[in-house]
């Protein structure tokens, strides 16, 4: 359940985040959901990584939790900073690289069950974070492109399988 509620808010501030990329909501406004959700991830990661101190799938899962933690709060914090995010790109290329190594890894669980969708979900972030990583560091002109594939992210990767979860649709 802890992954559906993660999921759930992910798919929220993902959503969120591509509404404002398209420029229908303020730099203010979005850095509330981003530092809600980074606080709630962390604190989820945190549970994840000291819960069971010799259950290495958890702090696994705790340690890869906290790359979304980090890039919320630092969105977050970018917009009430009025920092100009390039930090914050180089950051989503680490992560991107990162989950491109989950999703290869991942690869070998495969099955026709939430196993496929997870390494979808890691090859579909990874391509998120290396797309801020172009927008953001590399100041490319892409951020309508990058919106809306922020908005499919969300929806297909965070909000639809989080709610299957919770409402015990998917077992994972």
């Amino acid at each position: 359940m802890i992954l559906g509620l993660t999921l759930l808010y992910v798919g929220a501030v993902l959503f969120v985040n591509g509404i404002w990329l398209l420029g229908k909501v303020g730099d203010k406004e979005v850095s509330v959901i981003n530092i809600m959700v980074g606080v709630l991830s962390f604190i989820i990661a945190v549970y994840l990584i000291f819960r069971e101190s010799d259950n290495s799938a958890a702090i696994s899962a705790g340690a890869f939790t906290l790359l979304f933690s980090f890039t919320y709060l630092w969105v977050g914090a970018n917009q009430f900073l009025k920092a100009d995010g390039i930090g914050l790109g180089w950051f989503c290329f680490f992560v991107s690289i990162t989950a491109a190594f989950v999703g290869v890894s991942s690869i070998s669980d495969i099955g026709f069950n939430f196993d496929l969708w997870n390494t979808f979900s890691w090859f579909a972030w990874s391509a998120l974070w290396f797309s801020f990583f172009c927008l953001l560091a590399l100041a490319k002109k892409i951020q309508r492109s990058v919106a809306i594939y922020t908005l499919f992210c969300a929806i297909f990767t965070g909000w639809i399988p989080g709610v299957m979860i919770l409402l015990g649709v998917v077992n994972t």
